[in-house]
């Protein structure tokens, strides 16, 4: 649930590609190779994103719609609040740059929505969490470090380029976390889980790498080192 395709490692289904929210002017999706220092190794430049995803985009209902944390949070409760809750949050505007596993980079996106460290701070992690499960809708997870969800340019985006995202981007909510592959910022957002112990989120659990830098091209699990994350599923399977 997220701007990326799929891992080489097993059998997906293909993802569908349509036209994106466009960066800068508004140009279209021409595709153009570049040594602009802001893209990553193995990136091509892009001039607005792409969609993938998998059937159709959840139905936003106002009504029914909630946003929560919770798991190891410092007063060992959970925090909801509603859409509108989270509108009257103070906003902010990050001008990022997204680049997605599949080997393509929109430079300077601004997004506007909640800054993921004002989450943090009215809802804040105990001392001994390290980690973030992300949820979002039909039990989408993607997993990140504390650290990096507190970064200044992790945002719950809302709108791109001053207007509301289009579903398929995301709306009403998704996490943009710039400094990671996009896959680790999920469309259609529903909350936050913190953890003690580092657990692999859905694509994670298929292939990808569990920290994913684009700077250091951490796109497959394969290329982990030690330390880099929990066991694979079947590495548990298989032991002793």
């Amino acid at each position: 649930m997220r701007d990326d395709a799929d891992p080489r490692h097993g059998s997906r289904p293909a993802p569908r590609h349509h036209g994106g929210v466009a960066a800068g002017s508004g140009a279209g999706p021409a595709v153009v190779t570049s040594a602009h220092p802001r893209v990553p190794p193995g990136q091509e430049l892009h001039e607005s994103l792409r969609v993938m995803h998998y059937g159709r985009p959840p139905q936003f209902r106002p009504d029914s719609w909630d946003f929560q944390v919770l798991g190891a949070t410092e007063d060992g409760g959970a925090t909801r609040w509603t859409y509108e809750d989270l509108m009257s949050l103070p906003q902010s505007d990050v001008t990022a740059d997204l680049h997605c596993v599949t080997r393509y980079t929109v430079l300077d996106l601004v997004w506007s929505g909640v800054a993921a460290a004002t989450i943090l701070e009215l809802a804040p992690p105990a001392p001994e969490a390290t980690h973030v499960l992300v949820w979002a809708d039909r039990g989408y997870t993607a997993n990140l470090r504390i650290d990096d969800l507190a970064s200044a340019s992790s945002v719950l985006a809302h709108s791109c380029g001053g207007t509301p995202l289009p579903v398929e981007h995301g709306w009403p909510l998704r996490l943009v976390v710039p400094h990671r592959y996009a896959w680790k910022g999920p469309k259609w957002v529903r909350g936050f889980e913190y953890l003690t112990e580092d657990r692999r989120g859905f694509w994670e659990e298929r292939g990808y790498h569990n920290i994913g830098d684009p700077w250091l091209e951490q796109r497959y699990s394969y290329q982990e080192s030690d330390g880099d994350g929990p066991p694979l599923p079947h590495q548990h399977d298989h032991a002793g």
